[in-house]
């Protein structure tokens, strides 16, 4: 009988948060709290659309779609969510679909680890 490996990826999550301690002194701590919560609500809204466009294979549109994630994490120190963003639109752009697959997989991965790590430092002084 061979063995068969079921694989759970985990992904290393990290905001930079020399970043959101700046965004702290620039803001203030109810202005920065202001920028990540609605970063937060962008983001989970954008991945809702980027899941419903790649279920339904509509490449373009989804190349759009998380395109736009990559500003909006780089704002607050996403840089994993940004950086995986970019891997799916270079998928995209190369016309990989079992890339695409894996890559997909791992942008939601990481972006639920962001956002969870990101809602955890609501109301925390960075």
């Amino acid at each position: 009988m061979k063995r068969i490996s079921i694989l759970k990826p985990e992904e290393s999550i990290r905001l930079d948060t020399g970043l959101l301690g700046e965004l702290f002194m620039e803001l203030g701590a109810n202005g920065a709290e202001d920028v990540v919560c609605r970063a937060i609500e962008e983001l989970s809204q954008r991945l809702t659309e980027a899941e419903r466009l790649y279920q339904s294979a509509a490449y373009s549109d989804l190349r759009k779609t998380v395109r736009s994630l990559v500003g909006i994490a780089d704002q607050v120190g996403m840089w994993g969510l940004a950086r995986g963003a970019l891997h799916v639109v270079d998928c995209i752009d190369r016309g990989d679909p079992v890339a695409l697959a894996a890559t997909h997989e791992r942008l939601l991965r990481v972006a639920e680890g962001s956002l969870a790590a990101a809602w955890d430092l609501q109301g925390l002084s960075v």
